[in-house]
């Protein structure tokens, strides 16, 4: 009888867990995976971000992609009150409790952020 042996860690295994320690390299690809989706969608940029940021709550996504899209929302003139207002318009649609955890999210994606940036010397 043949035992199972564990499998070595797959590329996209290693990639996501690259991703969820929030190494550089994969958020650089990641953004720019993301800035087709942006000239496909048809929809001016500060549109496309609160989108954006609307999904993310919607599917309770980790810090890090908050400091993607965050970051990429602020280039293109999206301000806290914009943001404040997307999370307002969609709280009846996705509950209170998941737009609660999305500001969590926000406060450790900041820190992740510094942390990045005192790390890397960048951001």
């Amino acid at each position: 009888m043949t035992v199972p042996q564990p499998r070595n860690e797959s590329t996209s295994q290693s990639a996501l867990s690259d991703v969820a320690r929030g190494d550089a390299p994969v958020l650089e690809r990641l953004i720019a995976m993301n800035l087709d989706s942006m000239e496909n969608s048809q929809l001016d940029p500060r549109t496309y971000f609160l989108v954006r940021i609307a999904a993310l709550v919607a599917m309770d996504a980790a810090p890090v992609s908050y400091v993607v899209n965050l970051g990429l929302a602020a280039e293109v003139g999206v301000t806290l009150e914009d943001a404040q207002g997307a999370l307002i318009a969609i709280a009846p649609v996705v509950g209170s409790a998941r737009v609660a955890a999305a500001a969590g999210n926000v406060l450790r994606a900041f820190g992740l952020a510094e942390m990045m940036e005192e790390a890397t010397g960048t951001l």
